[in-house]
């Protein structure tokens, strides 16, 4: 009997190389990594093999949880983890990470949610943590792009309580875990890179 196909996100493979490089930079004296989110695994895998000095926990939705097992199987990288149940209005892993990284989720969920998400942070991230956030954000307000409006409009056909989120809110929320800016890195198709780092 065949294996089940892997699933694949072209959007992973236009974005993990620009991503990479600066995890390279930010991941680089890290040693635990969490990535909320992990969506099809592709990520984890590209990022597990190219940064081995580092511990990926793999996590996501359990609905996603079979898709990312068959990329991590097939790559069989030994400091990539198996994935773990994460919703973030649950339990989450105790921790301590160091390195925390999330791809395109908080334009999915709801704004409570993402609030949720940043408290549950502040008791799993380590005392010099770095947060590496990738995905469309807004700034004063405004969308930095006609596709990105476009994209918001969708979101919020789809999900109601979805859309892109505004630099600003976002940062205050970081910021109230003791967390401040370090870098603000713009992205292809129209997508930034936040980086912060606590201490």
């Amino acid at each position: 009997m065949s294996s089940p196909a892997k699933p694949h996100a072209p959007a992973c493979d236009r974005n993990q190389g620009p991503i990479l490089e600066l995890l390279l930079k930010h991941f680089s004296d890290r040693k635990q990594a969490l990535e909320i989110g992990s969506g099809t695994g592709q990520h984890a895998v590209h990022f597990g093999a190219a940064m081995p000095w580092l511990t990926w926990q793999t996590s996501d939705m359990a609905e996603s949880l079979p898709a990312i097992r068959l990329w991590l199987e097939d790559a069989a990288l030994p400091n990539v983890r198996a994935p773990i149940e994460l919703n973030v209005t649950g339990a989450w892993p105790k921790g301590p990470y160091d390195a925390v990284f999330s791809a395109n989720t908080l334009h999915i969920m709801g704004w409570p949610e993402v609030q949720k998400l940043f408290a549950a942070l502040d008791a799993v991230m380590a005392a010099d943590a770095v947060l590496a956030v990738y995905g469309p954000f807004n700034y004063g307000g405004k969308f930095t792009s006609d596709s990105n409006a476009m994209f918001d409009v969708w979101l919020k056909q789809r999900s109601a309580a979805s859309g892109i989120r505004d630099f600003e809110a976002v940062n205050e929320l970081a910021s109230s875990i003791g967390l401040r800016l370090i870098a603000d890195h713009a992205m292809p198709a129209n997508n930034r890179t936040l980086v912060w780092q606590r201490g």
